[in-house]
């Protein structure tokens, strides 16, 4: 399938005049007819405005209207790649493992622990040129969110769907994820790999550090972020309401803080740095630092390396209407007469 895109996105926004004049129009129509209103009937009215045409005043801004839409799409270049090529650039493999569990939601950093890990990767991702990367979400197990990319693009729009609900099973299994990200990266065993954890360490289900070591062993180590404060805090029941926890079956609030021994440990067996994230950048800076030195190996990816401009055809449909428009004249012909335009 081809690949569709904007080459000058930003020109989309001059749309908004396009809703402002529109409501100035009708407004202005609005206007007209209720000042019209104030001398009479307008129905009785009309036979002394002989050759005054308000169907023919809408059709003109109509038709002025789809001209400047056209015009305005036109110069955002509307494209389709029409030749799918292979380009081979240096740098790294990365796997982002992200906790979403419940614990997740504490607010113990601003605004809370998984908008803030959000935050930090969207930031991670702004540093990468021609690395690739893929993510894996996990709470009671682990699932690929992402396959390995290069589509930087791609990513932040899946971070912004990501939240407890995408893992139905609850936990914090840190081991699986890591076992997941390994085999999700590509077969190239010359290309350099890394994995980013980013959790809160609680209630860890499994070998975490142990899976740690194993990816170390095959070459690949696990920089670790740890979210949340060591002091713990109540998990947001999630209704929005302020000061509203999540109970347990008891009717205790459920509390949560980061255990960071779990967190250092694993870093540690897997041979890369461990990062406390705090309301500033530093936590992923660091990592994104060590990412860095990493040597950078020849990756392929593949892109649409031509694309053909197709404004030309909303050129012609804005130069169309603007033509019809200068036929239409503003007096009234028997032909509109019947027709009823925002009125």
């Amino acid at each position: 399938m081809d690949n569709f895109r904007f080459a000058n996105p930003n020109m989309l926004w001059l749309l908004l005049a396009v809703v402002v004049l529109t409501g100035i129009f009708v407004m202005s129509s609005h206007l007209s007819r209720h000042a019209l209103a104030r001398f009479g009937d307008v129905a009785l009215l009309r036979p002394l405005m002989h050759g005054v045409s308000s169907q023919k005043r809408n059709i003109k801004f109509i038709l002025q209207m789809v001209a400047m839409i056209c015009l305005i799409v036109a110069a955002a270049r509307p494209q389709f790649g029409s030749k799918l090529e292979t380009v081979k650039k240096d740098g790294i493999e990365v796997m982002v493992c992200l906790d979403i569990s419940n614990s997740m939601l504490a607010e113990d950093i601003a605004p809370s622990r998984l908008d803030k890990s959000k935050r930090m990767l969207s930031r991670m991702l702004d540093q990468m040129k021609n690395d690739q990367v893929g993510l894996v979400v996990f709470a009671g197990d682990a699932v690929v969110q992402l396959p390995i990319t290069n589509d930087y693009v791609s990513a932040k729009m899946f971070l912004e769907s990501i939240a407890p609900g995408n893992i139905s099973v609850q936990g914090t299994a840190i081991g699986a994820a890591i076992n997941l990200a390994v085999r999700s990266f590509t077969p190239r065993e010359e290309s350099s790999k890394a994995i980013v954890l980013i959790t809160d360490a609680e209630n860890h289900e499994d070998d975490a550090a142990g899976a740690a070591t194993a990816a170390y062993e095959k070459g690949i180590p696990t920089h670790v972020i740890g979210v949340g404060s060591v002091q713990g805090t109540v998990i947001p029941d999630g209704s929005g309401r302020r000061n509203s926890p999540r109970k347990d079956s008891n009717g205790n609030p459920i509390t949560t803080r980061l255990d960071e021994s779990i967190a250092r440990q694993v870093a540690e067996a897997g041979h890369g740095v461990y990062a406390h994230a705090d309301n500033s950048n530093s936590a992923i800076n660091s990592v994104i630092e060590s990412l860095h030195q990493m040597k950078t190996t020849e990756l392929e990816s593949h892109v649409y390396a031509e694309y053909d401009d197709q404004f030309f055809w909303f050129v012609l449909v804005a130069m169309l209407c603007l033509l019809i428009d200068l036929f239409v004249v503003d007096r009234a012909t028997p032909m509109f007469s019947k027709i009823k335009l925002f009125e």
